[in-house]
């Protein structure tokens, strides 16, 4: 995929955050509490700063932790819609780049890391912190 840094997709971000991305971010020294927001049902997502998810930079228009970004944001526009069906979110103006081949692959991947994330959810609702 070729991104165009526009930004859109880290606008009012609700990007869903695994375990698995929490550790590598705190491992970079982030704190969850710059980073992560817990909702009523256990989900984790990105915080927003601004409009923007905190890892966003308005002057530079890049990701502060590209490297290390959550799964989500790696798959991304791959997303799948209310039907479980794998698509391309229309919000992004370079989801034109991306050949079915790797939408089927990233698609593969967007159903595994929901599964994971629906799991890590419903443990936290019912284990509170």
């Amino acid at each position: 995929m070729r991104c165009s840094n526009c930004g859109v997709c880290c606008t009012e971000t609700e990007m869903l955050l695994s375990k698995k991305d929490i550790k590598r971010l705190e491992h970079k020294g982030y704190p969850q509490s710059r980073f992560v927001h817990y909702d009523k049902q256990g989900y984790a997502t990105l915080k927003n700063h601004e409009g923007y998810c905190v890892f966003y930079s308005l002057k530079t228009r890049q990701c502060s932790v590209y490297i290390d970004r959550p799964q989500g944001c790696r798959v991304y526009p791959v997303i799948v819609d209310e039907e479980n069906n794998i698509i391309l979110d229309t919000i992004c103006d370079s989801r034109n780049s991306i050949s079915e081949t790797e939408k089927s692959l990233k698609g593969n991947r967007v159903i595994r890391l929901l599964d994971v994330i629906d799991s890590e959810a419903q443990k936290r609702s019912h284990n509170p912190k």
